[in-house]
């Protein structure tokens, strides 16, 4: 469905649904762990998954060319936390991008409407009392990108 202008809300009650669903998630795993930058640099990544699919089939399927101390059931459930963990993750990342992507269009409708009242508080300023210092404050987003020097072009 192509975008259009969102007039939506959620209510109190919604959101106190909402902020515990996250909570629950947590819960249910518990295990979830947070790398330092270090810490990821040093781990394969999800990208090696079927390299471990393989390597899982064979030591499913040669259990007798390892050694004995090398788990392979613990290997198993490894490896399905990993499949498991990637579909959900998946999901989390089309729901993240769906309220990011909805939070940019509600902001910039939002911008919109501001700039509308910016431009009427701009001209009653001038005849009504007590709107300039409001007009005044609006301006203050303007003047800061005024103030940016513009970025050189170069001829490449």
């Amino acid at each position: 469905m192509a975008y259009q202008n969102i007039t939506a809300s959620l209510s109190p009650e919604d959101i106190q649904e909402i902020k515990p669903a996250f909570a629950t998630i947590q819960a249910k795993m518990p295990f979830l762990v947070t790398l330092s930058v270090e810490e990821r640099r040093k781990l394969f990544s999800d990208k090696s998954l079927a390299f471990v699919n393989t390597s899982l089939t064979a030591a499913q399927s040669n259990r007798d060319i390892l050694p004995a101390s090398f788990d392979v059931d613990e290997f198993v459930r490894d490896y399905q936390l990993v499949a498991t963990l990637t579909e959900l993750l998946i999901k989390l990342q089309q729901l993240t991008e769906q309220v990011d992507d909805t939070l940019m269009a509600v902001g910039s409708e939002a911008m919109g409407s501001s700039l509308t009242v910016y431009d009427y508080v701009k001209t009653a300023a001038k005849k009504t009392p007590g709107l300039k210092t409001i007009a005044e404050q609006l301006g203050e987003r303007f003047k800061a990108i005024k103030s940016k020097p513009a970025k050189a072009t170069s001829d490449s």
